[in-house]
């Protein structure tokens, strides 16, 4: 059996049950890129056909995922798919569009290994995407995590100039401790511990307090 034959027999086994699933199921076919299979479903939720995906190719990512989604995706597949990875599939946000300009949804997606070739080399690997609808369907404490992924993608930029001595001040700062206290913990000035504020201000623009306490909490300082 041809290494085509293989993948294709894959896909029939794959697709009596993959209209079942409540959001979209597809196969990227790792040699190209492309998608080589997608759900009736996910194909309604993008308002294509599966020939014009597999046309496509590689540029599945650039017209159906937000610029962002895209520039990450292959690093996703990138560390599951490396060899000695122990992961044989990895879960993550994402967000997916019917078109450039178009509102994007936001999915928990799952990735995993669908089929190897005779040396043990991914082929194939499956995605099943499960919408979350924050105002209607997601429990409160998922919509605080959803809010919580943009803000971090929105903001790390600013947070990567933060030196390290400036992060653990931040730190500090939202759990609730003031100058004072800080620069007792830390062994230096208040005077010092001012001008690291200072500096961790300018640099966040943080429009609020509870924003810049909130920083802390994106990038997991508390």
């Amino acid at each position: 059996m041809t290494t085509d034959q293989r993948i294709q027999q894959r896909i029939d086994q794959l697709a009596p049950a993959a209209d079942f699933f409540p959001g979209p199921v597809f196969v990227h076919d790792l040699r190209t890129g492309g998608i080589a299979y997608m759900s009736q479903v996910g194909l309604t939720a993008l308002g294509t056909t599966l020939p014009a995906l597999r046309a496509l190719g590689s540029g599945f990512q650039e017209r159906y995922l937000p610029p962002r989604d895209a520039a990450e995706h292959g690093p996703r597949l990138a560390a599951l798919l490396a060899p000695g990875s122990n992961h044989e599939q990895v879960s993550f946000l994402q967000q997916l569009r019917a078109g450039a300009g178009q509102e994007a949804t936001w999915y928990l997606s799952t990735v995993r290994i669908f089929l190897r070739d005779e040396a043990g080399r991914p082929l194939l690997a499956l995605t099943v995407a499960c919408p979350l609808h924050p105002l209607s369907h997601v429990a409160p404490k998922v919509a605080r995590l959803l809010d919580e992924h943009v803000f971090q993608r929105q903001k790390e930029s600013l947070f990567a100039q933060l030196t390290r001595r400036e992060r653990q001040i931040l730190q500090l700062l939202a759990q609730g401790k003031n100058s004072v206290s800080i620069a007792n913990e830390l062994f230096i000035s208040a005077n010092t511990v001012i001008t690291h504020r200072r500096n961790i201000n300018a640099k966040l623009h943080p429009e609020t307090q509870h924003e810049l306490a909130r920083f802390a909490y994106a990038f997991d300082l508390v």
